[in-house]
């Protein structure tokens, strides 16, 4: 099966809410209730928090080594390289790609990602569930890669705007990678799980004082949602930034 590493790509420096990975979800860090709901993964071997060498992610390298998590610190803009020097480092034989927004990121969903991922195997080289189009609330994103291709597209693409995304050369090379994707049966894609705004922090800490830990998975979320449907008006209005 290989050595399958998580990898979150975690800074401080948002322009939009900048910090936000530190901010307290019911008295965690975010950044926090992120691993622990990776860690909950049966198929994941190692979870590696990537941050950046900037002076302001010193605050995230210290979280990790007070709970004992891999960390790794590589170049702010370019992601693409710092997940790749982190894959090296950690000797992954499959990535996959968590951002440090997703504080509803779900072990059962990324499990499912990577189940698609190596039932496909050796004919795919990426897996994700935002293909070929989104059904799962935004803020759920897993990726998967092979090692082969992050090393491809950290040899081969020179656009630095794509690097600081890390899939982007993959997504817009369909016709030399060998893409899949993983669909929900409902189409959740209207609702906005990500943080990027207050907007954004507000709606999911409504979310953590529901239920008061970590220990909920995201059709638990559903459900309540469904109950209290005016949560979403919470952030309904936020638009997502895009990437150039």
């Amino acid at each position: 099966m290989g050595n399958i590493v998580a990898i979150i790509q975690a800074r401080t420096g948002s322009s939009r809410l900048p910090g936000k990975v530190l901010m307290e979800l019911a008295g965690k860090p975010m950044l926090m209730r992120i691993v622990k709901r990776c860690k909950k993964s049966k198929l994941i071997n190692k979870v590696v928090i990537a941050t950046s060498t900037a002076k302001g992610d010193n605050k995230i390298e210290q979280l990790c080594k007070t709970n004992d998590w891999h960390c790794f610190r590589g170049s702010e803009s370019d992601v693409t390289d710092r997940f790749y020097q982190a894959s090296l480092k950690y000797e992954a034989t499959i990535v996959v790609r968590i951002t440090a927004d997703c504080p509803l990121i779900d072990a059962e969903v990324i499990d499912d990602v990577i189940k698609q991922f190596l039932n496909k195997q050796p004919d795919i080289d990426y897996c994700s569930n935002i293909l070929p189009h989104r059904t799962f609330p935004r803020g759920l994103d897993t990726e998967v890669f092979s090692f082969e291709a992050i090393e491809r597209s950290w040899k081969e693409d020179d656009n630095p705007e794509w690097r600081e995304h890390v899939d982007e050369y993959i997504l817009h090379n369909q016709d030399t990678f060998k893409l899949d994707g993983f669909l929900n049966e409902k189409d959740y894609s209207y609702m906005r799980w990500v943080v990027d705004t207050e907007d954004d922090l507000k709606f999911i800490r409504k979310i953590y004082e529901s239920f008061g830990d970590s220990n909920f998975g995201w059709q638990d979320v559903i459900n309540f949602i469904e109950e209290n449907q005016d949560l979403l008006k919470i952030n309904k209005d936020v638009q997502q930034k895009e990437v150039k």
